[in-house]
């Protein structure tokens, strides 16, 4: 993904009640900003760091500009969670994830339960597959990891991977690494013990759980490789 416009640089002054952020810009003026992202933003959200925004012409909108990255250690992490589904789903149109056949088509926001709806339905010639897809910011010592708080919801959605794949379905837990900084994936379960004990689950009752890494910058995003797993 390319940002058509250009994004706008500042430095973090800090983030609080969970969808804000104060941005000092090179001038010195000091703006609130959307932040879209439900989780901690541990280890990507340090006072003084460097910063990229969007900004949306959106009239309506109270905070036009939107958090889009954050740099830590010279690495630029992506945080807004908005952009992933997309993300990875042009990646898996484009054939980028080599674990899927050729997808021929994808719909979005599919509602699998009375109660619960997963990010993707991918249709190929000959198969489909229901594909939860979670952001990954947190990185520590090398090791990516989701998730950065509890997560009942998460917990919710693998439990629906897991049914669907026990009724006959394919299923699959999606993580993309917005992060350049880390050579593997596991479960933060000093964060969230029961999602990585669901996680494990998962992979033994035969849902796919596929990693991947995305390198973000100002200028774009794009999603690279797979990262081993370590569940």
């Amino acid at each position: 993904m390319k940002f058509i416009t250009p994004l706008i640089h500042g430095r973090l002054i800090k983030r609080y009640k969970r969808f804000l952020a104060d941005i000092e810009l090179p001038g010195g003026e000091v703006i609130t900003v959307h932040c879209p992202n439900t989780g901690t933003m541990l280890s990507c959200s340090t006072p003084g760091s460097a910063v990229a925004l969007s900004v949306s012409d959106n009239p309506k909108r109270k905070y036009p500009h939107t958090l889009e990255m954050v740099k830590e250690n010279s690495i630029w992490i992506g945080v807004n969670t908005t952009r992933t589904n997309g993300l990875v789903a042009d990646a898996i149109l484009g054939g980028e994830v080599t674990e899927f056949a050729k997808v021929d088509s994808i719909k979005r926001e599919v509602k699998t339960s009375d109660h619960t709806r997963l990010d993707l339905q991918l249709f190929s010639a000959t198969e489909e597959i229901y594909v939860e897809v979670k952001n990954c910011s947190l990185a520590e010592n090398g090791c990516a990891m989701f998730p950065d708080a509890v997560t009942t919801r998460g917990t919710k959605h693998l439990n629906e991977l897991i049914r669907l794949k026990n009724d006959g379905k394919q299923s699959c837990i999606f993580f993309l690494v917005q992060r350049m900084d880390a050579d593997r994936f596991a479960p933060a379960s000093h964060i969230d013990s029961i999602y990585a004990k669901t996680l494990k689950e998962a992979a033994t009752r035969g849902v796919m759980v596929l990693a991947y890494q995305a390198d973000v910058n100002p200028e774009t995003i794009i999603i690279k490789h797979s990262l081993p797993l370590h569940i």
